[in-house]
């Protein structure tokens, strides 16, 4: 049955799917033939909060190509999906939501707001789910995880438990990030540094001239710090009391004596405010200091700051440099000071760093272990660029805090006691008295930093330890993720998997960059700039837009989103269309002739097919799908289309070189059918259904890659 005309993806698209589900062929022991080989891949889990962006298009495009290629390879394809709660981030997501209906989170039950988030998350879940479907991704459904799972969450609590007895997971009081906006804490790849521009103030303090951006700290400056080496402070011993007038008066100044203050930057004098600043917290504690909280949990100052108390930060900045003025303490502005501010990654809100009791993950051997399987090559990394990016990142870990004030996620399972604030690991939530003091225990309410549980996907989704899935297919063979995440997700996943399972996760790493907008800017709703794929979908088919987002699109770069460019390529189906239905239409008799004579152009033109098969199925093999996509874009169109079938009008016209002609022409679709599957294979797949090859397979999907 030939092809209609002109095609139209709306038609094909959906029902072509129904066929791959129908077929049984997502799922790896349902393939046919026998496959001694696997290749695997775990879909990154997209955030269970809203629709499909189009950074999750390239990310499905992607992993289907590679899955699609390894299948038709015959090696055992598994190509597992999944979705992620997203804790904190799906949280903000819905206090946006709460915002626009006039509510706060503020003013609910943790019960009520987990419950509402449930239903919005488990609601958006069914709707991307759909989405993933539509962009063609021929993932395994029948082994779709959650990371809300119940087995997911019972592996995440126990790993946390095994942690603790391991002796690397402990509860102190530390620095950490804090929103204020959110009220919750963050790790530091939580947090993102904004370039701005702030007044830096010169104040007398005593004898000394000190410098800040930040003046509502200095309530509680008692300590001036000073390298032990500065030749221009020797008179100043350590621990030496100096009186000076301060802020709200009077005050006496402690002489400290550390390595860690830079000779060359400023006066070399500095003092400091360890409740709310990291580097002046390691000082205190070097030095056993006292430490103070100036400023409280929103962003307003305590009590000690005397007639400023309860005004915010912001408001209260100014008129503390007017009254230092008035006393003549204000040695002088520099009004251009450009400076980072670290801020919360998804409100911009400026950190402010404060004292809290949190459970952190002690990083320095775990991620030791990782560095040194990347520094031995356990893990190729594509491009091979980031691989340096992730030994850098792995060299200088601190101590990471997984501790959330949030209600979405997985809560910690563990204990608090009310009395020495010690905690302590309790899976069963049996546990009534302190171990440290015997006080009474509360249950933590805090939940896991996302990335702790995100961290274990490849390990939970296979079902670590025991089930069959792991021992069959761990460890995987490839991650494909953002390169925005080498020093987020992907050194957590190494890390989890080399302590748990004694094994890298995967064998390779393939990192691609930002989808922007035509103008090659990031987008973002503020710019009105953001490309929804399934309106591109239902303009130009899943086909278009597969092809579009991966050629020209080098591995680790950023790609710049043309709709121009994925009008292109909808031409691309249509010749693609037309191009199948001119062949099918002039092979309708075509039986197979045993001694078929083909010409010296004929066996030519099979010749460069067949030197175009090996030169993709290197470039696949090497993950360098934008020029295979390429090669085979230009193939179809100016060799195969402009060329040959042109070529071929004239003799199947002529009954003796018919045969000969069909022959080749119904080769060439074929082959070209298999190369272009992985890239688009909507189309492929329909019109490899009306080919008159008998001895075709039930889907163009589980066909042999041409050899």
């Amino acid at each position: 049955m030939e092809p209609a005309k002109p095609y139209d993806a709306k038609l094909i698209e959906d029902k072509i799917y129904r066929l791959w589900e129908e077929s049984g062929f997502f799922a790896p022991e349902k393939l046919p033939g026998k496959r001694k080989k696997s290749f695997t891949i775990i879909m990154p889990p997209a955030n269970a909060n809203g629709n499909l962006h189009a950074g999750h298009a390239l990310v499905m495009t992607i992993e289907d190509i590679m899955t699609r290629y390894k299948r038709m390879r015959g090696f055992r394809a598994l190509w597992l999906p999944g979705l992620d709660h997203a804790g904190f981030e799906t949280q903000v997501v819905y206090e946006k939501k709460l915002e626009k209906e006039g509510r706060s989170r503020f003013n609910m039950s943790p019960e009520k707001l987990y419950q509402e988030i449930l239903r919005f998350t488990l609601e958006n879940k069914k709707n991307i789910e759909g989405q993933i479907k539509k962009m063609g991704a021929s993932c395994d459904w029948s082994r779709e995880k959650f990371t809300l799972d119940d087995d997911v969450v019972k592996e995440v609590r126990r790993t946390f438990k095994k942690m603790c007895d391991d002796g690397l997971v402990y509860r102190g009081e530390r620095i950490v990030n804090w929103c204020p906006k959110h009220q919750t804490s963050l790790s530091e790849v939580e947090t993102e540094t904004k370039e701005r521009k702030d007044p830096f103030y010169y104040f007398t303090y005593g004898p000394f001239t000190i410098g800040t951006t930040r003046p509502e700290t200095k309530f509680g400056d008692k300590y001036v710090v000073m390298h032990p080496d500065d030749a221009r402070y020797k008179q100043y011993a350590q621990g030496q009391k100096i009186n000076l007038e301060w802020i709200n008066g009077p005050i006496i100044a402690t002489v400290i004596k550390d390595k860690a203050i830079d000779i060359k930057m400023g006066s070399g004098v500095m003092t400091i405010t360890p409740w709310h600043t990291a580097i002046d917290f390691d000082i205190a504690k070097r030095h056993g200091l006292d430490k103070e909280q100036i400023i409280d949990m929103r962003g307003r100052l305590l009590p000690i700051a005397g007639e400023f108390a309860g005004m915010k930060i912001t408001e209260a900045r100014q008129k503390i440099v007017e009254k230092l003025k008035a006393k003549g303490l204000l040695a002088s502005i520099d009004e251009e000071y450009v400076h980072n501010v670290p801020v919360c990654y998804k409100c911009e809100t400026a950190i402010e760093p404060q004292i809290l009791p949190q459970w952190f993950v002690k990083m320095k051997s775990l991620a030791k272990k990782a560095f040194d399987a990347v520094r031995a090559k356990k893990i190729t990394f594509i491009p091979d660029n980031y691989r340096k990016i992730f030994l850098y990142w792995m060299a200088r870990s601190i101590d990471w805090n997984i501790s959330r004030q949030i209600v979405w996620g997985i809560p910690i399972p563990a204990k608090i006691c009310k009395e020495c604030n010690e905690g302590f690991p309790d899976l069963e939530n049996t546990m009534v008295e302190c171990l440290a003091c015997g006080g009474a225990l509360k249950a933590d309410t805090d939940t896991f930093d996302t990335w702790f549980s995100s961290g274990q996907w490849p390990l939970v989704a296979l079902g670590y330890p025991d089930k069959k899935d792991f021992k069959n297919f761990y460890p995987t063979t490839v991650m494909e993720s953002g390169s925005d995440l080498i020093f987020k997700w992907i050194p957590r996943m190494v890390i989890f998997g080399l302590y748990l399972a004694k094994k890298v996760p995967f064998g390779a790493v393939y990192l691609h960059g930002l989808v922007n907008d035509a103008k090659g800017q990031k987008m973002s709703k503020s710019k009105g700039n953001v490309i929804n794929p399934m309106d591109l979908i239902e303009k130009y088919g899943a086909d278009a837009l597969r092809i579009s987002l991966v050629i020209g699109n080098t591995p680790g770069q950023s790609l710049a989103l043309d709709e121009n460019k994925i009008k292109g390529y909808k031409n691309f189906a249509n010749k693609i269309w037309n191009a199948s239905r001119f062949v099918l239409m002039n092979t309708k008799d075509y039986t197979v002739v045993k001694k078929a004579t083909l010409s010296a152009h004929q066996k030519k033109h099979l010749q460069e097919l067949q030197k175009l098969v090996k030169e993709m199925t290197l470039l696949m093999d090497n993950y360098t799908f934008y020029i295979a996509g390429e090669k085979i874009y230009h193939y179809f169109w100016h060799a195969f289309c402009d060329k040959i079938i042109e070529g071929s009008k004239k003799d199947l016209l002529d009954e003796k070189k018919k045969a000969a002609t069909q022959l080749m022409l119904l080769e060439i679709l074929s082959t070209s059918l298999k190369l272009l599957h992985p890239f688009m294979p909507f189309i492929t797949e329909e019109i490899y259904q009306q080919l008159p090859n008998k001895k075709k397979k039930q889907c163009l999907m589980v066909e042999d890659w041409p050899s």
